[in-house]
């Protein structure tokens, strides 16, 4: 027998559009009625009320509300800890299931568990479905049955195992929808001033369709992906990542663009969905990342950094243009550019020697598209603890990496405005400028743009010893 009402709890899947829980529910019930949760367990945690990720989250709610009343129902939303308010809500329209998308954080997973367990105990059924990635857990193993620790063969098995099905579309009956006159009683109006928070300016539209804007966007010039994607000047890259971390647009959608192309391009923007899954997958099976590194010996590490170096990176005033540039365009969007997030994150971890979970913290604190499993993955590989890491001894050079990917400095001219006036030759290290030379470009070194706080090849130089006494360590 059909339930005759069930509850889809939307969480980091903000949208009605290929949306498998949604669709699911649709098949089976009677009635659906759609509830967010704005969780004081997370919201508690957060010390910016003028938290750039909260106006798009609230933003993109009112889209999916405005979607359902044209649909005749509306969105209910609740506050407080959904391990709570779920169950109560469930119980107080006397639900007969509950169907919501899976998360693969440790802290979400046990969220999960608790309210499953809750329901079950009133006779009322969760169900939960694979969602925001293609693969999870062991889907992809590797011949003994194990997950993957490294990207390429990862990569590899991803592509021999994907099928049709894997990205079919998940199309929701949304006739199935509970009328709003049913749900009147459940639906309380709420602005984020009355959750304790403030609008933000945010650099992009929130919602469903405006992810499908941007994604048509950049189809049109996904073939020269490969070749200007690492270009932060030129906005190569897809600008997705915001609405994928919210679920505003489906994975499956995206790779399945990416196979009706052909092209070097295409390909390599596939390759980065197929990172997305990877994170996700030892975020699952390796929990312990989240307080540990991903290989133990380097747990042992002592960084030796220093707050005001930190500091200085933080505010981007490192005497290095694009280390500077990239972080206070960052400071100012909450955006940064993949290049960008390593070579920001060598800098910290093998220029400054700062221990990266400081770096890892001041990311989650204000990326807009912030995501445990990315932000973890991308830094530990930065740090070289982590799974898939680059060699120790690998170390961006920060010049050099201005140079090859910002060869007019383009974007450091717009985030570095003291800079503006230096030729393309000098404003990739303005420290090498002549006093005359300074002079014309309005900019004197150590009083308008500060001098390099540390010398490069003498902390790359420490950072390989900071390395090698772990590696002798282990050895003895």
């Amino acid at each position: 027998m059909k339930p005759k009402l069930s509850l889809c709890w939307i969480r980091r899947d903000l949208r009605l559009a290929d949306h498998r829980a949604l669709f699911e529910a649709c098949c089976v019930s009677q009635s659906v009625a759609v509830v967010f949760v704005y969780d004081t367990t997370i919201l508690e945690k957060l010390k910016d009320k003028n938290d750039r990720r909260m106006t798009f989250i609230n933003k993109s709610l009112q889209l999916v509300d405005q979607k359902l009343r044209d649909k005749g129902s509306a969105l209910i939303t609740l506050y407080g800890d959904p391990c709570e308010e779920i169950p109560l809500l469930a119980t107080r329209l006397s639900v007969e299931a509950v169907f919501c998308n899976r998360d693969y954080e440790p802290s979400a997973k046990e969220r999960d568990k608790i309210v499953a367990d809750l329901l079950q105990s009133k006779g009322i059924a969760f169900h939960s479905y694979k969602d925001q990635v293609v693969f999870e857990g062991l889907d992809i193993a590797t011949k003994t049955g194990n997950s993957f620790r490294v990207f390429t063969p990862y990569k590899r098995a991803w592509l021999e195992k994907l099928a049709i099905e894997d990205i079919r579309i998940f199309r929701p009956n949304l006739k199935k929808l509970t009328p709003i006159k049913y749900l009147k009683a459940t639906l309380v109006s709420r602005t984020l001033n009355d959750i304790g928070f403030q609008n933000a300016k945010i650099w992009l539209e929130a919602g469903e369709d405006a992810a499908q804007k941007r994604l048509t966007k950049f189809l049109k010039n996904i073939d020269n992906y490969e070749k200007i994607r690492d270009l932060p000047g030129e906005g190569g890259t897809s600008g997705l990542s915001v609405h994928l971390r919210f679920g505003t647009i489906s994975i499956r959608s995206l790779v399945r663009e990416a196979f009706k192309f052909k092209s070097k391009g295409s390909k390599a923007w596939l390759s980065e969905l197929i990172w997305r899954d990877f994170y996700q997958m030892i975020l699952d099976r390796f929990p312990n990342i989240v307080e540990h590194t991903f290989l133990p010996q380097y747990d042992q590490i002592k960084w030796p950094g220093s707050n005001a170096h930190f500091n200085a990176w933080k505010e981007g005033r490192t005497g290095y243009p694009l280390v500077d540039a990239a972080m206070r365009h960052f400071n100012a969007t909450g955006w940064m550019h993949n290049r960008l997030r390593m070579v920001v994150a060598s800098f910290l971890t093998k220029d400054l020697l700062v221990y990266w979970r400081r770096g890892e913290q001041y990311f989650a604190e204000n990326l807009l598209d912030y995501d445990l499993a990315a932000n973890n993955g991308g830094w530990q590989w930065c740090a070289s603890t982590g799974c898939d890491a680059q060699p120790y001894f690998r170390i961006f050079n920060p010049v050099n990496q201005s140079k090859k990917f910002d060869p007019k400095g383009k974007f450091i001219r717009n985030n570095v405005p003291e800079l503006a006036k230096f030729t393309d030759k000098r404003i990739h290290w303005p420290h090498g400028a002549t006093i005359e030379e300074q002079k014309k470009a309005l900019c004197m070194m150590g009083k308008d743009y500060p001098r390099p706080i540390v010398d490069h090849s003498l902390q790359r130089a420490k950072a390989l010893q900071l390395f090698k006494s772990i590696k002798n360590n282990l050895v003895n």
